[in-house]
């Protein structure tokens, strides 16, 4: 669900929606990492200034954890990575 909503806010964000994919890792059960490819300019968007978007981003998923009790790790990359 956290990966849906991510992907969802990314192409709302990001100038080439097409391009974006989210991918979750599972690492055991109780900690999975998402991680937002997008175009390399969209990237930025994504970080935002000082890391401020990104920062957002993850305090606003760290609500998932009171649901679920897993932990996420957030990455964004470029498609060309």
């Amino acid at each position: 669900m956290a990966d849906a909503f991510l992907g969802s806010f990314a192409r709302l964000m990001a100038s080439k929606p097409e391009l974006v994919r989210v991918e979750r890792k599972e690492m055991d059960e109780s900690f999975a990492e998402i991680v937002i490819y997008a175009d390399k300019n969209d990237t930025g968007k994504l970080i935002g200034k000082d890391g401020k978007m990104i920062n957002s981003l993850k305090t606003v998923i760290s609500g998932y954890k009171a649901k679920n009790g897993t932990s996420y790790r957030i990455t964004v990359k470029s498609n060309d990575e």
